[in-house]
């Protein structure tokens, strides 16, 4: 059995990392250390306050990585990163929506994907929305799915939407190069607004990870 400090540990790979030093009850509490809207909310509306932040923050985010789609044409927002914008914000503090795990994590399932669609040769195939799910797609998915579980483990960068953006360029839906490409900046694009507007609203997030 673990010692209360290894559970602990063990806990905040997962949760949020002030856990750490607070024992915490769950997501929806004070973040330690918050500041201007964040808090106000916390302390006028306490759940509900966290769930407003929730609110604003994965809309401006989403909005903003649409408009970027917009302007560029290119497909800067697709569904994994609705999932990295609710870990953003739901709980800002914790090393799964850190900068670290999101960039590493969505990069991994790219690569992981694109893996395995050479494995199963369907580089350069009709998507499974085209032609429908054969059991070589059926390979291809659950193997980009396997490699991106298994290499984020190992490279302790825990990030579940990744899990979403596998399938997607698994699937064929996402996988010319310059898709590949767009797909990584549209997850910049939104590290990179969520890092801000957190900033912004009240939350001192990491500029790449939680001190370990």
């Amino acid at each position: 059995m673990l010692d209360p400090q290894r559970q602990i540990d063990h806990i905040a790979e997962f949760a949020d990392s002030s856990i750490r030093v607070v024992n915490r009850p769950g997501s929806l509490v004070g973040v330690p250390g918050a500041y201007g809207l964040k808090r106000w909310l916390y302390a006028r509306l306490g759940d509900r306050g966290n769930a407003i932040y929730t609110v604003l923050g994965s809309f401006v985010a989403i909005a903003l990585s649409g408009a970027a789609a917009w302007a560029f044409d290119e497909p800067l927002l697709f569904p994994s990163l609705g999932a990295t914008a609710f870990l953003f914000f739901e709980t800002p503090m914790a090393e799964i929506a850190s900068p670290r795990n999101a960039l590493v994590g969505h990069g991994v399932a790219i690569l992981a994907a694109v893996g395995a669609l050479a494995v199963f040769g369907l580089i350069d195939a009709p998507s499974a929305y085209e032609v429908g799910v054969v059991p070589a797609r059926i390979g291809t998915v659950a193997l980009a799915v396997a490699l991106t579980g298994g290499a984020l483990r190992l490279l302790r960068s825990a990030h579940p939407p990744a899990g979403a953006t596998t399938i997607i360029v698994a699937s064929g839906l996402l996988d010319e190069p310059h898709q590949l490409l767009a797909v990584l900046v549209g997850v910049m694009i939104l590290i990179v607004a969520c890092h801000l507007l957190n900033r912004a609203m009240g939350v001192a997030v990491p500029r790449w990870a939680p001190p370990g």
